[in-house]
């Protein structure tokens, strides 16, 4: 099963005619496609699904997806599974 999730955009570029921006989803920091979401901006918050922002969302909402991510634990597994890989 996949997830989206929210992520807070750090910061936008644009690398070969496409958007990119790096997204932060708790301790984790991801290159993210930002194509779809053209209204998004640096400070915004966006759920992104497999590499892809695919909507905006706001910070209320976004915090309570984490809290609830945090209670299953997942978010946790996320980050220790990204630090064995690093």
């Amino acid at each position: 099963m996949c997830l989206a999730i929210p992520g807070k955009i750090l910061s936008s570029t644009v690398v070969n005619g496409i958007r990119l921006g790096r997204v932060q989803f708790g301790g984790i920091t991801r290159e993210t496609c930002l194509d779809f979401v053209p209204e998004a901006s640096v400070g915004d918050y966006v759920i992104v699904h497999v590499g892809f922002a695919i909507s905006r969302v706001d910070r209320e909402e976004a915090e309570r997806s984490y809290e609830l991510l945090e209670s299953m634990g997942l978010l946790k597994a996320e980050f220790e599974t990204d630090v064995e890989a690093s």
